[in-house]
């Protein structure tokens, strides 16, 4: 499996195999926990920054194969003024996750199908294409809390947003069990590498939940 986009990689988490279908715990704020991770991506990448705790472009070359769900959510910061972080998240979270799956879709990694159970239901089953790599990525991932301060940075951003957004295909209430602590020590780190984001999203899940 080829090396992917933070949101991208947030999909593939959010898949239970055993269900073909996402996680029904995080359902409602997928798309702020996807919008989550673009910006997030966009930070790592140094394309976005923090400046009084709003979002703004740094000025740096945008790279010609910028993924297009990336490339939209950097549109959504002027490059002449600052944004709200949470304005950010907020502007493309309902066409997130469909935006997402298209594209592992087209780049052959998951497979949707429209279904009909007992030939009545409309459903749609959901498929990775190659479940070893993607129970590695979970499996890497659910590894943080053993290691806080060794994990990669990028791996600590998925841990904390499928911690924070109660994705249970990566974190269930067995494996939330007593690690708060290594839980805290994650979250530092994405707030020391990226400011004024777990804030916004925090607003951004409320006002999903309260939906």
């Amino acid at each position: 499996m080829p090396t992917l986009p933070l949101p991208h990689q947030l999909f593939l988490l959010s898949h239970q195999p055993a269900k073909g279908r996402l996680d029904d715990d995080s359902a409602a704020v997928r798309g702020s926990l996807l919008s989550g991770a673009a910006v997030a991506e966009l930070s790592l990448a140094g394309l976005v920054r923090d400046r009084g705790g709003k979002a703004e472009r740094t000025g740096a070359a945008v790279p010609a194969a910028l993924d297009g769900f990336l490339a939209a959510v950097l549109g959504d910061v002027p490059p002449d003024r600052p944004r709200r972080w949470f304005d950010v998240l907020e502007q493309r979270w309902a066409a997130a996750e469909q935006t997402v799956r298209e594209q592992l879709v087209a780049a052959g990694l998951v497979t949707a199908e429209q279904h009909r159970i007992l030939g009545l239901m409309r459903t749609e089953r959901i498929d990775v294409t190659d479940p070893a790599a993607a129970e590695a990525l979970r499996s890497r991932v659910r590894g943080t809390v053993d290691d806080p301060a060794g994990a990669a940075i990028g791996d600590a951003v998925l841990a904390v947003l499928a911690y924070d957004g109660n994705v249970s295909s990566v974190f269930g209430w067995r494996d939330r069990w007593g690690r708060k602590p290594a839980v805290r020590a994650l979250n530092d780190r994405v707030d020391a590498a990226l400011p004024g984001l777990r804030k916004a999203l925090f607003q951004s899940i409320a006002l999903r939940r309260a939906a």
